[in-house]
């Protein structure tokens, strides 16, 4: 009789474990969803890494109770070993050529200049400099709280070229800081009340590259949202009002998403019409690595962080949202070395990404 029930729960979790796989597979690949015809599916792959850890909780039950039953989610992982790669790739650290360029971008939360009292030195402008980067990509770049002439003070001797464009009044300001000169701007257009793209081109020493500056669509949580959220998080909710909150953070991320699908759409369109240039596509893309966005951007270019980067790379960190929302990618023609989301500055409710780029 125990041998029976001891068969029939092995059946069971064998059978739990294979539609946790086929779940899996479904949301790793949901990136094919165009948002605008499935916008409540659009941020699925948030739920990705949940059930990475659900199926990896499911290979230490087969590894300790039955041993052959690990081919089950073993076969899961090999599935999903794209969407795995692209959630949390593992590359081994190499030294950058001394030749290579190092590219920063950083969502810098309008320089978080409510945390810096008069005469100190800005964290965030203090970081920018100490990194010493040849290209910086800034989103958010309005200097609130501090005065632009303290944001020119402390950059203005590192670059001798920058560029800045605002969306329209009380929209997004990105900004541009270069050791290279910038020979033309243009503004990649889509529709959006506060956030935009520019498409800059540098001459970078006998070559001319375009590099482009991305703030796409806001998520449009508002403050109590993310409490909210947070708040689910730790289960302080119950469960009927977590249900209802659940449903009408699903409804306002994917109408964020459907949104930022077409702002993608224009983006990846710009460089196909640009492909066989030199192209480095940096910023803050608002959407987590499964996302119709970052795979439409993605498209024609190299992911730095896929293929150079180690671990989940979390660069949004604010209100129990932990997920890589920022990127850094380029075209053929370059080596990615190094890339890496750095949490050691906490100022910004992002954290910055750098990387340095070789030409081949």
């Amino acid at each position: 009789m125990i041998k029976v029930l001891k068969e029939i729960t092995f059946r069971m979790v064998a059978g739990a474990n294979i539609a946790t796989i086929i779940v899996m597979v479904l949301v790793g690949f949901s990136d094919r969803l165009n948002p605008v015809d499935h916008p409540a599916l659009a941020s699925a792959g948030l739920v990705f890494p949940v059930l990475l850890v659900i199926n990896l909780v499911f290979t230490f039950f087969w590894v300790v109770f039955r041993l052959r039953g690990v081919l089950i989610p073993l076969i899961g992982f090999l599935l999903c070993y794209v969407p795995i790669r692209t959630y949390c790739p593992f590359n081994v650290r190499e030294t950058a050529p001394e030749d290579a360029i190092k590219v920063l971008s950083y969502n810098v939360w309008l320089f978080a200049g409510w945390d810096t009292q008069p005469g100190e030195v800005n964290p965030i402008l203090k970081y920018i400099a100490k990194q010493d980067a040849d290209i910086v990509c800034l989103q958010e770049a309005m200097p609130n709280g501090i005065s632009q002439q303290r944001v020119d003070e402390m950059l203005n001797p590192l670059y001798q070229y920058c560029d800045t464009a605002v969306k329209g009044r009380g929209g997004d300001c990105i900004a541009l800081y270069s050791k290279y000169p910038i020979i033309s701007r243009q503004r990649i257009h889509y529709a959006s009340h506060g956030n935009l793209t520019m498409a800059y081109e540098l001459k970078i020493k006998d070559d001319t590259v375009i590099v482009i500056n991305n703030h796409l669509e806001t998520t449009g949580l508002s403050l109590e949202d993310k409490s909210n959220f947070k708040q689910m998080v730790k289960g302080d909710v119950e469960a009927r009002e977590a249900k209802k909150e659940s449903k009408r953070l699903i409804d306002k991320l994917g109408e964020a998403a459907r949104k930022r699908g077409p702002q993608a759409e224009a983006v990846a369109r710009f460089i196909s019409e640009h492909k066989g240039r030199s192209m480095i596509v940096c910023g803050d893309f608002n959407d987590n690595p499964i996302s119709y966005t970052r795979r439409t951007i993605a498209c024609n270019l190299t992911d730095c962080y896929v293929e150079s980067g180690l671990g989940p790379g979390i660069s949004y960190h604010h209100s129990g949202f932990f997920v890589r929302i920022d990127n850094i990618m380029c075209s053929d023609d370059w080596t990615p070395y190094n890339c890496r989301v750095d949490n050691s500055i906490k100022s910004s409710d992002h954290y910055p990404i750098y990387c340095w780029l070789r030409k081949k």
